[in-house]
């Protein structure tokens, strides 16, 4: 998008809800399948192919918001910070980030109840989101639902870093040869090889969060290990294989989730646009 055409606040705001929850929902039980593998209890003790969309209600209350908060902080630090345009990669690459960390205050509540319940980590005591949700309060109080915060922005940074510098440089390059202004879906298959290339370098990162997540111990009780000790149990007890668990259905699931959710955000943006008077 121009400068002319950029969205404002507001657009971000209902463009990126939009987004966030299509692909959510639409890709939830490739994400299933992938967090199962992740699993330390293995993927056919955690569910196997069976009920692949347990814990989408999570999903449905905190997709739109988390999205939201997100591209609103993006586009609007992509338009202020004050760095010239030869540095633009840096530039998308600190509102990305910056992004992110404001999004997991929402998204990281609802991934912790989302991996218990795909998992059925509380068994029969906790069949669906809202039951894991009050087990989480009861059990852990309100820094429960927090539980991996750290592992998941050390994941998301890096994975925006790489992603959304590499999806606008895409965009602007693919605009130059094509002489116009990108179609949406145009847009989204920028998004999708964007994507998928920062999804497959950043699973272990991935696998670090979803067993911090995952572990039910009360830190109060047992000192939980650092993420670095955390990497070297899963290197030296189950190989380097293990900390690229789910590499397939996270790199697919996020190709094909980035070419959705960026190309509806972009068509959601150019539509709101579209009705300014």
């Amino acid at each position: 998008m121009s400068a002319q055409t950029a969205p404002t606040f507001y657009e971000s705001l209902m463009a990126g809800g939009v987004a966030g929850t299509a692909v959510d929902l639409l890709f939830f039980p490739i994400d299933t399948v992938k967090t199962r593998l992740q699993s330390s209890q293995g993927f056919i003790r955690a569910g196997g192919f069976k009920g692949v969309y347990k814990g989408v209600g999570s999903v449905v209350v905190g997709s739109a918001p988390g999205a939201a908060v997100f591209f609103c902080t993006y586009d609007t630090l992509k338009k202020t910070l004050p760095l010239p345009t030869e540095y633009a990669p840096l530039t998308h690459m600190i509102s990305a980030s910056v992004g992110e960390v404001a999004a997991c205050s929402i998204r990281v509540p609802t991934e912790v109840i989302k991996t218990r319940t795909q998992t059925s980590t509380y068994g029969s005591a906790a069949q669906s989101s809202l039951a894991a949700a009050r087990l989480v309060l009861s059990t852990e109080g309100i820094r429960g639902f927090y539980r991996g915060f750290g592992s998941t922005v050390m994941r998301e940074i890096p994975f925006t870093s790489l992603q959304f510098p590499l999806y606008e440089l895409l965009k602007k390059r693919l605009a130059k040869v094509l002489d116009r202004p990108l179609h949406a879906y145009e847009a989204a298959v920028c998004g999708s090889f964007a994507g998928g290339v920062a999804a497959a370098l950043t699973t272990p990162l991935d696998v670090l969060k979803t067993r911090v997540m995952l572990d039910l111990r009360d830190p109060t009780k047992q000192a939980h290990p650092s993420l670095g000790e955390r990497f070297r149990q899963i290197f030296t007890t189950e190989g380097p294989k293990a900390l690229f668990a789910g590499v397939v259905p996270r790199t697919l699931w996020i190709s094909a989730g980035g070419a959705v959710f960026l190309g509806v955000y972009e068509w959601a943006a150019h539509a709101l646009i579209s009705t300014r008077a």
